[in-house]
Order: structure tokens, then sequence, then C-alpha cells
């Protein structure tokens, strides 16, 4: 019998997009497509660090373009993908988090944290998907959710609200976009180490919860990322579209 062959994981050919792409998650997914083959562009509102981190893309033959963008502003998203699209790939890792229990949360947090969580998730998808349509191009589209996008959390309700959104508005535009060969996804991860949460693992008695609370009995590093979205990115996936992938050391799973 002829074997069959695994559908590649690389990405040589392919372009892009990577919105939060200035730290954390969005920088390691960004040089993660990048390591996969992807020419890459970095979208943030600190073009400084876009700036560093494509430098460093390139210092070791990848290709990486830097684009000023913030993804709550709905038609400076839409011109900048009708100006340097269409990207085959998405990564919207653009994100906000302000955190405390509900009963203190005030409209204005709760504006600002839906504001780019659903509001400017949602438009930069589409106007991804818009631009695949117009060329007549299959592509996946990945949105970074969070677990908190399927439980529940202390001090997390707006965050775990606008999550539970973005769940919600991936599978309905899976189901719209699947004719057109666009794949729509999200990855979960649990609480990784970066800048933005080093104040929480600082905490012992919250660093305890969280390790406790994750099965495999550590808290998650930007490289747990990396794997995955490469992996959703990529032919291996091709058929994977309107779901979750959970990054979570089996957290939802309890």
């Amino acid at each position: 019998m002829t074997l069959p062959r695994t559908p590649s994981f690389r990405l040589d050919g392919k372009r892009a997009l990577v919105a939060g792409a200035s730290s954390g998650i969005g920088a390691a997914c960004a040089a993660a497509l990048a390591q996969a083959g992807a020419e890459v562009t970095l979208a943030a509102r600190r073009a400084d660090r876009l700036s560093e981190l494509a430098d460093e893309i390139r210092a070791v033959d990848g290709t990486a373009h830097v684009l000023a963008l913030d993804v709550s502003d709905v038609a400076a998203t839409e011109a900048a993908v009708r100006e340097h699209g269409p990207f085959d790939i998405l990564v919207n890792s653009a994100g906000l988090a302000r955190h405390g229990p509900a009963l203190d949360a005030d409209v204005a947090d709760f504006d600002a944290v839906a504001g780019l969580n659903i509001r400017g998730a949602y438009f930069l998808t589409r106007a991804v998907a818009r631009s695949l349509i117009e060329a007549g191009k299959p592509g996946s589209l990945i949105n970074i959710s969070s677990q908190m996008g399927h439980v529940g959390g202390i001090d997390r309700s707006v965050y775990g609200a606008t999550k539970h959104a973005v769940e919600g508005f991936t599978k309905s535009m899976a189901i719209e976009w699947g004719p057109h060969g666009i794949r729509v996804n999200t990855v979960c991860p649990t609480f990784i180490r970066t800048a933005l949460t080093q104040s929480t693992f600082a905490d012992p008695e919250r660093r305890r919860w969280i390790e406790a609370k994750i099965k495999l009995g550590r808290a998650g590093e930007v490289e747990d990322i990396m794997g995955p979205v490469v992996f959703m990115a990529s032919d291996a996936a091709a058929l994977i579209t309107g779901t979750a992938l959970l990054v979570d050391g089996g957290w939802t799973a309890g």
C-alpha cells in the first residue's frame, strides 16, 4: 500500500497578519509563523517594539513588516487590511484585561475591554475575511481567546464575557465563510507568564490557585502557544474550523 503523507506544517508562501504583536503571546506567535516560513506583518500600537521584533525576525532569515495599528479603530483597521492584504493567515492577539470583582466593574472599564476584545476582534476578523473572499482565496483566521471563554473565574466577569463572545462569533463566522475555504478558530490559553501577568504571578496566593487548577501543575509559557498557532494556520489543520483549541494544561477539564 501507499502510505498517506502528513500534511505540511510549513507556511512558506503565506502572508500572515499578527495583531497585538508588540509583546507576549502576540510576539511569540509572530516569531512562530515566521519560523514556519510565513511572511509576517506585525501590527500593534507600539511601533517601536514592532521594529525591534521585526529586526529580530529578519536576523534569523525571517520576513517581517511593521504596521502601526490600533485594532479598536475599526475604520483604520479596515483601511489597513484593504491596503496591505489579502492575508492568508490572521492571528489576532490584541486584547485588554481590567480584572476585578463584578460588583466593582464600572462602565468605562467594561466599554474599553469590550471595545477591543469583542468589537475590535470582530471587525478585524471580518476585514481579513472580506479581503480573502474578494481575492477568491482560502485562509486561516485565528483569534487568541482564553480558557475564560469556556469557564468562569474570580475577578474575570468582564474579561470572561468578552472571550465568551469571541467564541460565539468565531463559530458563526466559520459557518458563513466555510464555503469560501476560510477557516475561523480560536486558541485558548490558560495563564501564561508574560510581562502583563507578572503581577498576578507575584502574588503567592494567586499563583498557588493557578497552579492547583492547572492539572499539569505549571503555568504556561509563550512557547506553549507557538506550536498550536502554527498548527491551526497550516494545512495540517485543513478540516478544523469553528472550534477552540484549549491550551490550558487541563484547567477546563476539571
